[in-house]
């Protein structure tokens, strides 16, 4: 049976449109976290448990109309049980409450490219554990990572820091949290599905956070701009963004997925110098630049 070239062509297409949307869409909601921090006095706080929340809970209800009881059945199983409340506290908590701990001590931009140090730590982990030195293009991939951080931190001037310090250690820890969130839950995700398993990871580190700050514990200033920024941040730049990530990945390739997906910090990047007036200099922008680079050399490498 012969399959229509334009039948592929358009499935193609179809799948770079939704992977290129969502990952804007998280771009902007990361930018709109800043404005909420900056401009409204939000804390990261709120924002992150009450994001969790709402979204875990409409995860959730969306899996349990497709899956029904399946949706129970991570938790009753013992070992998946384990794995989803780790996943959820150090896996999904982290990585949100990190990059908007980020946001806020300094910018949408220089967060989300220092979150996407992830790859090359993930690699730097698999070569250690597998006892093995990666390639020379992998090794090459790394470099030009690292040279990126130092550009983007420093403006290119290594007598101060182009950001603060907490941005820094905040942007950083966020890239060790997405290595996490990428690696640990592979079996769960094989084993559940991305929804339930992502659903629950949100709802749970939002419950678990709430301990330590409560949703009723709010700062800042409710106005129309701020409330169309959560709701965006929670309806496009969670449910909608991850959905269209996942759907990308029955039309290309996982590897052209992560490819695609990394113009969320260009997005993120553009906006906040248009929009909230970031300045962006040469060297920020060249190590802007060397990050994306590493995003695409690993993912070709991963492709073969």
């Amino acid at each position: 049976m012969l399959i229509d070239p334009l039948v592929l062509s358009s499935s193609r297409n179809k799948g770079i449109a939704l992977v290129l949307t969502g990952a804007v869409l998280w771009g902007v909601s990361g930018t709109a976290a800043q404005y909420l921090f900056q401009r409204q006095g939000f804390s990261p706080e709120w924002l992150t448990v009450v994001r969790l929340l709402l979204s875990g809970v409409i995860l959730l209800g969306l899996a349990y109309k497709k899956e029904k009881q399946q949706v129970w059945g991570i938790l009753k199983a013992k070992t998946d049980r384990f794995q989803i409340i780790l996943f959820a506290i150090l896996g999904m908590l982290s990585v949100q409450y990190t990059y908007f701990a980020a946001i806020e001590h300094g910018n949408a931009a220089t967060a989300t490219v220092l979150q996407y140090l992830a790859p090359a730590i993930i690699t730097c982990y698999i070569a250690f554990r597998l006892k093995r030195f990666p390639t020379s293009t992998v090794s090459i991939a790394v470099i030009i990572a690292i040279l990126g951080t130092f550009l983007l931190v420093t403006g290119g001037s290594v007598r101060a820091l182009s950001i603060s310090g907490w941005a820094v250690f905040w942007g950083i820890t966020s890239a060790f949290s997405l290595a996490f969130y990428t690696l640990q839950p592979y079996k769960l995700l094989s084993k559940w599905g991305s929804m339930i398993v992502v659903g629950w990871g949100m709802l749970i580190g939002g419950i678990a956070f709430s301990f330590i700050h409560p949703p009723w514990a709010f700062e800042g200033n409710w106005t129309i701009s701020s409330l169309i920024a959560v709701l965006f941040i929670i309806i496009f730049g969670t449910i909608i963004a991850f959905y269209f990530y996942l759907e990308s990945t029955k039309y290309i390739s996982a590897s052209e997925v992560s490819l695609f997906a990394s113009v969320e910090p260009l997005s993120a990047t553009f906006i906040s110098v248009i929009w909230l007036n970031v300045t962006f200099g040469f060297a920020e922008w060249l190590g802007t630049l060397c990050i994306i680079i590493t995003i695409t050399i690993l993912s070709l490498v991963r492709n073969k």
